[in-house]
């Protein structure tokens, strides 16, 4: 046995001279939030190995594509999202059949890490008592009642839409954060939300888990899935996240939510209990309140990320943006083609735009997230630009060309100047959209201050979520006030100056 760990070291020892790199992503929700930093944590306890966790990655579709494209190495799911949503599997199958399925994509899961967590649907106890509903089935008899259900089970193909054929349910759900479904629930808003079944606020809230009756829900056992060369170019790390496996019970992992969504500990915080104490939380200390979150140690890194994103993304908008509508206002065979293209480019949801560029780049974090922006930032300067040019009077152009200027000329002296306050207008508004647009940036690991935003929405913590959205919403006041400030300087006559 001696020799056979010499051997092994020397044949891992070059690995783990060059260093090993690992980013793990998770997905928006308290649960995999703290799996992803226990499987971050796992692995930089080798030592010889630099993981890097990107936190919040927005819904199901992002991460898998992610993962396929190298973006992330690592990731925690279920198994019944991954046969049913990822895979359009008509049943859960065995570990071995799911490692084949995947194998066509590059990717391979674990062995269960010791968990289970299903989807479920459930009521505050004393409004399934009032009306005599213990299981799904007595759903039908209430069709008045009121549906709070997250945007992501209402799409999934193992969710909302095949869960109500086979109980025959007739109600119209509305779409909530899975976080903020809690406070609806407690608050008599909706009488029905979904619930994960190791969510932590299931006992806090006093909500009954109403009997799946006809067995819809699959089994969806907690694995890692990882790309398939993950073993042979970080070993070590590889064995770190494989030495999760059946160490996690469903206790541990109630516990563990408990100690992020109820008594305010970071993810990060939470993890390491479970590392160190053997899943045994630490005294809740609280959460902090919004001030002391607003002015975290994070703020100036956030508020860098997010300045990047906002005047990257503007950047591009009014390279890209000004020619396009100069070109609109000079064209009328283009002009259709170009605000039609740019109009349509506004009505793509943005974690849609946001997945295929994570597959077209091959990549999550800034790049896509400045694309996307730029993107959503071009038809408000196309527009604008379109519009000024429209204006400039015909008498004024002819006049360059009968003083000789070519059309380049005319347009780069005559009527771009004429036309700049409403293209500065332009400018303003597709820089105050960015501010708040950008915090779609969180949902692929791209930083600014949707990462308090994101994980506020994941533990309902809304001193959390205001220390996102406040300083964002100040810089979109900043911005708007400097455009206003440089338009009337520019309207200013030059006698009075």
């Amino acid at each position: 046995m001696r020799a056979v760990a010499v051997i092994c070291t020397l044949l891992i020892a070059p690995c783990a001279m060059a260093g090993e790199s690992v980013t793990v992503g998770s997905k928006r929700f308290t649960e995999s939030y703290i799996l992803g930093e226990i499987a971050t944590q796992r692995i930089q306890a080798t030592g010889n190995a630099v993981a890097t966790h990107r936190q919040g990655l927005g819904n199901t579709a992002i991460l898998f594509a992610a993962l396929k494209s190298g973006a992330i190495d690592v990731y925690p799911d279920y198994t019944g999202t991954l046969a049913f949503e990822l895979l359009g599997l008509a049943r859960v199958p065995s570990l071995a059949e799911l490692n084949a399925a995947l194998a066509a994509h590059g990717l391979a899961v674990s062995a269960p890490l010791g968990f289970g967590n299903s989807y479920a649907l459930a009521m505050t106890d004393a409004r399934a008592q009032a009306l005599g509903i213990t299981k799904i089935s007595d759903l039908m008899r209430a069709p008045d009642l009121r549906y709070g259900l997250s945007q992501e089970f209402l799409n999934r193909k193992d969710g909302w839409p095949a869960l109500r054929e086979t109980y025959a349910l007739a109600a119209q759900p509305v779409g909530l954060d899975h976080g903020l479904a809690y406070e609806a629930i407690k608050a008599g808003r909706i009488d029905v939300m979904d619930v994960y079944t190791t969510d932590a606020k299931l006992g806090r809230y006093s909500l009954k888990v109403l009997t799946d009756d006809r067995a819809f829900f699959p089994p969806y056992e907690g694995v890692l899935v990882y790309r398939k060369d993950l073993p042979s170019r970080a070993p070590l790390a590889f064995a770190a996240v494989h030495g999760m496996a059946g160490g996690i019970s469903n206790a541990a992992m109630m516990r563990m939510n408990a100690a992020a969504e109820l008594d305010g500990q970071p993810f990060a915080h939470v993890a390491a209990d479970f590392l160190n104490a053997g899943g045994k939380p630490s005294a809740a200390q609280g959460r902090p309140g919004w001030l002391a979150q607003l002015f975290a140690p994070d703020f100036w890194r956030l508020t860098v990320d997010h300045c990047l994103l906002v005047f990257g993304a503007l950047a591009l908008s009014v390279g890209v943006g000004v020619p396009l509508g100069v070109w609109a206002a000079r064209s009328k065979r283009a002009r259709p083609w170009i605000m039609g293209v740019t109009g349509v480019l506004q009505t793509i949801p943005a974690l849609a735009m946001l997945a295929f560029l994570i597959a077209a780049l091959g990549r999550i974090g800034m790049a896509p997230a400045v694309i996307a922006l730029f993107l959503y930032g071009l038809l408000p300067i196309v527009r604008n630009t379109e519009n000024g040019l429209a204006g400039v009077a015909p008498g004024l152009r002819q006049a360059g060309y009968a003083l000789g200027l070519r059309s380049g000329a005319v347009t780069r002296l005559i009527d771009l100047p004429l036309a700049l306050p409403s293209v500065l207008a332009g400018v303003k508004i597709s820089a105050v959209i960015n501010v708040g647009t950008a915090t779609i940036a969180a949902f692929i690991g791209a930083g600014g201050y949707g990462e308090r935003i994101v994980a506020g929405l994941a533990v309902n913590d809304h001193a959390m979520m205001l220390a996102g959205a406040i300083p964002a919403a100040v810089l979109a006041l900043l911005i708007q006030g400097l455009f206003e400030a440089s338009e009337r300087a520019w309207r200013t006559p030059a006698s009075t100056l």
